[in-house]
């Protein structure tokens, strides 16, 4: 015969198993709310895309009439010396960049399109030279209300104007209708607001991702953000099933307990 478990003991694994059901019942609640974003995100793409495409030359500059994922188009030409490069945007596992370039429309206004994507220069490898025509572009794409932003431990939004004008010289004096990317500023992220205030822009407060076609070379593939619901509610039910294992054996160590005395 097992000597008896003493009560410290007893009182010690039933609230061991009450904290830790009640942590899985936690985390399986948890994991539903994810699903409803992931949902939530879903429809809002669905959305966009099903919306009107939208042109961006039309004299207006009402935000709330714009939404992630609109089909837009505008018209005008590259302000290549104002170009940037996006770093550490990765693409199927590569490292790369995002070469971002103003568009300026007739009216004056302009809007930050996101041309596509280009591999890092890596060793011997020489950063592409992008061809940029100073001619009428037009250029199609899909809306999103500010340049998609990775973690950074301090900001680096602020845009070296020193640098962007000594591009504009060097365009100024060049014949060549393209962008070096090699000579181009790299940021982590950027803000729209600054890059308008330092460059003299008058940017509209939305990003034109490209997706028409344009022999530059680059690729236009751009990220989406997780929307595999499915998942979360999977993992949801792991954490409902672990739960009800905490659960049980708790009633079994009461019923057990009580029938010994």
């Amino acid at each position: 015969m097992s000597p008896p478990i003493s009560n410290k003991r007893i009182v010690f694994a039933l609230v061991l198993l009450a904290i830790v059901g009640g942590l899985c019942v936690f985390l399986g609640f948890w994991q539903l709310e994810r699903a409803k974003q992931r949902q939530a995100i879903a429809a809002d793409i669905q959305s966009g895309r099903q919306a009107a495409p939208v042109n961006l030359n039309a004299p207006t500059t009402q935000r709330n009439l714009y939404k992630n994922w609109m089909p837009a188009m505008a018209q005008g030409r590259w302000r290549g010396e104002f170009s940037v490069l996006l770093d550490n945007r990765n693409l199927a596992g590569r490292p790369g960049l995002w070469l971002a370039t103003p568009l300026e429309m007739e009216d004056g206004r302009a809007v930050l399109v996101l041309r596509g994507w280009l591999a890092r220069p890596i060793g011997d490898r020489q950063a592409p030279v992008v061809p940029t025509s100073g001619q009428l572009q037009n250029i199609q794409g899909e809306l999103t209300m500010h340049v998609p932003r990775l973690f950074e431990l301090w900001s680096s939004g602020n845009v070296n104007t020193s640098a962007l004008s000594l591009n504009a010289q060097t365009r100024s004096h060049g014949a060549s209708e393209a962008v070096d990317t090699g000579q181009l500023l790299r940021l982590q992220n950027l803000s729209l607001e600054k890059l308008s205030q330092q460059t003299g822009l008058n940017l509209m407060p939305v990003v034109l991702l490209q997706t028409s076609a344009s022999n530059d070379g680059l690729i236009r593939e751009w990220p989406e953000p997780s929307v595999d619901a499915d998942k979360n509610v999977g993992y949801a039910m792991q954490w409902f099933g672990f739960a009800t294992i905490c659960f049980i054996a708790l009633l079994v160590l009461i019923w057990r307990q009580r029938r010994n005395r």
